[in-house]
């Protein structure tokens, strides 16, 4: 996978903010994922799909229940690294003007 296509499988919302709670958490289920982030189930599964897909995420099962989790070290490292520069970049752009 390409760059650009790499991008485009994690730029949106529900999306990086699934991966964010898995790179904090290691591991989640669809329930634990619907509770955090306030979102319907089928939004959450629809999302899970598309990163699997993509290679992103892996996913393994637990008794009744399935746990999601980051593919690799890198990804992982990734979505750390973009959360990082993004809480960076925010302190420095105060600017009205600057806004994505």
């Amino acid at each position: 996978m390409n760059g650009m296509t790499l991008l485009k499988c994690i730029c949106e919302d529900t999306r990086f903010s699934i991966l964010e709670l898995l790179q904090k958490n290691k591991e989640m289920s669809v329930n634990e994922l619907v509770l955090k982030l306030k979102k319907d189930q089928p939004l959450i599964s629809h999302h899970l799909k598309a990163l699997k897909q993509c290679k992103i995420i892996n996913s393994k099962e637990s008794g009744k229940s399935t746990l999601y989790f980051i593919a690799g070290k890198e990804i992982s490292v990734l979505i750390k690294e973009i959360v990082k520069t993004g809480e960076k970049i925010a302190v420095k752009c105060e600017d009205s003007t600057c806004a994505c």
